[in-house]
């Protein structure tokens, strides 16, 4: 069974949703794989972070693993594992040797039945574009058991969150549903854009013309290249902003920001060259 899941997050079991959500970002981003290739002890570490975040950082999970209906692993606890005064046999002031005799006589309180038992959950690690995670996207998915499932891809997702996909687990033995597929989740990086919530900031490389004339430059955009009109007089750290060209969730978009870079075309142009040397002896 997996450590308590409030432990491994480094919060009190009365924490706040906002609480827990800052603490699995803080902790993503402390351990994450990409930034400790080949450590185990971190990626072991990781993967504990994104399990416990699966069980209390949904409040419908949380409050079942509160009320002791699921383990920290979130597989239902057995029939006879609830919490308080009379748990095991029918609930708080029951009295015990009635439900034996109604077992036995089948008078008094109901007898308790179990139905087909659910067959288990099965865990997945899997990477996918930062392009998708952005805008969402369906993906065909190789499955580490050879399986390939298509996969909804929800816009704003970001690594350590966890996909469910339902009945694509394993199935029953005794003739119950299937169990389901979860899909944890890592976002490749981009080379073109870092991610701060729901912004996205990357630097383009404007012309000596384009910061001094002003124009229009093609900036490219996850969902896909866009015109951006640079206003005369620019400089290179100017900061620009795209909105609703960042990260999309429910029905937010975010924004992108966007730095100018000056870059020479050619540095050694004899008429710059002159102009600039003339510049000097005025």
């Amino acid at each position: 069974m997996a450590k308590d899941p409030y432990a491994v997050l480094g919060v009190s079991r009365k924490a706040s949703e906002d609480e827990i959500r800052s603490a699995h970002r803080r902790l993503v981003k402390e351990l994450h794989p990409d930034l400790h290739p080949g450590d185990e002890s971190k990626a072991t570490r990781f993967k504990a972070v994104s399990s416990a975040f699966e069980i209390v950082g949904d409040p419908q999970s949380r409050a079942k693993f509160d009320r002791g209906e699921i383990d920290a692993d979130g597989n239902p606890t057995a029939p006879f594992g609830g919490k308080g005064p009379g748990a095991g046999f029918g609930g708080p002031g029951a009295d015990p040797f009635e439900d034996i005799l109604s077992g036995l006589f089948g008078g008094g309180r109901a007898r308790r039945r179990t139905g087909p038992v659910r067959g288990r959950d099965v865990r997945y690690q899997v990477e996918i574009a930062f392009e998708d995670a952005v805008t969402g996207a369906r993906r065909k998915m190789s499955m580490a058991d050879g399986r390939t499932l298509e996969v909804d891809i929800p816009p704003g997702i970001e690594t350590g969150q966890t996909l469910r996909l339902k009945s694509q687990g394993m199935a029953s033995a005794g003739g119950g549903p299937p169990g389901d597929a979860l899909l944890q989740v890592a976002v490749k990086p981009s080379r073109i854009w870092q991610r701060d919530g729901l912004t996205l900031r990357m630097r383009q490389s404007i012309s000596l013309e384009d910061a001094v004339l002003g124009g229009k430059i093609d900036v490219a955009t996850p969902s896909g290249p866009v015109s951006l009109s640079v206003p005369a007089g620019s400089n290179s750290g100017t900061v620009m902003r795209l909105k609703g060209k960042g990260v999309t969730k429910g029905k937010t978009a975010g924004d992108l920001l966007v730095e100018l870079g000056l870059v020479l075309d050619n540095p050694k142009d004899p008429e710059l060259l002159a102009f600039l040397k003339g510049r000097k002896g005025a």
